[in-house]
């Protein structure tokens, strides 16, 4: 009985803490009755102008654009994929020699995760000029921090014993890791990096909006000037991304 009265409690506990976040994220929105009355209209319209006839004539412009995105997501996944690797296995608790070491990767792959995209790009941008590899490097760093703890996590799913059995025939960790660890992690790793891809194809359709290539430079341009031409620049991003996760899913599907 006592029990029951304490998780009644509980719940009421969280309950009323879930409100009154929600209630103070509600508070810092600014929303009003009359924003809705006067914008809802507006945005009815603003999509009557991108979509109900969107400017045909654009796209050549807009194929450029997303061909340029793509390309920049595959090569930041390709990047993101790599060097994530080896940030996966120092974090990896079960082959890390010392939990300072473990942490301090963990440490590293949490701080990467806390730049978005745009930030990146700015970044690069600043540093190598506007373009489309600035964009590339900014979504591959980004993966980095992500996948380095999607592998890390991988890596300390293994089961122990094979790691034990070569740990006791003297291998060093380098060996523990490709003979071990490697084989039972591979398909895993692969199907991360599709779904990455995913995430990243998304991603490198606005690095454009910064300066960083692929078809955000065409939103850049059009975004508020011409409604036609950035309803089938949207139409292009949708298909193409829909597509690229059609593809990936199968993929990953034939993985497991």
């Amino acid at each position: 009985m006592k029990a029951s009265n304490a998780s009644k409690i509980q719940r009421i506990v969280y309950s009323a803490l879930f409100a009154a976040v929600l209630l103070w994220s509600f508070t810092g929105l600014d929303i009003s009755p009359e924003r809705l009355i006067r914008g809802i209209p507006q945005l009815w319209g603003t999509l009557l102008a991108m979509f109900a006839h969107p400017d045909w004539s654009y796209a050549p412009d807009v194929m450029t654009g997303l061909r340029e995105s793509v390309q920049i997501a595959v090569i930041g996944t390709l990047i993101g994929s790599v060097l994530a690797l080896p940030f996966g296995a120092i974090a990896a608790t079960n082959i890390t020699p010392f939990r300072f070491i473990s942490s301090g990767g963990k440490l590293v792959l949490g701080a990467v995760r806390t730049f978005p995209e745009l930030v990146l790009a700015l970044v690069f941008i600043k540093a190598l000029g506007p373009g489309a590899f600035a964009g590339a490097l900014a979504v591959g760093f980004h993966s980095i921090g992500t996948m380095g703890k999607l592998y890390a996590e991988r890596i300390e799913a293994t089961e122990e014993g094979a790691i034990e059995a070569l740990r006791a025939t003297g291998a060093s960790p380098l060996q523990v890791f490709c003979h071990a660890i490697w084989p039972d992690i591979t398909p895993d790793l692969l199907s991360f990096a599709l779904y990455r891809l995913d995430i990243n194809v998304r991603a490198a359709t606005i690095l454009g909006i910064v300066g960083a290539g692929g078809v955000g430079t065409l939103l850049q341009f059009q975004i508020g000037k011409d409604w036609p031409k950035v309803g089938l620049i949207l139409l292009g991003i949708i298909v193409t991304v829909g597509c690229i996760d059609a593809i990936s899913s199968r993929l990953r599907a034939k993985l497991v």
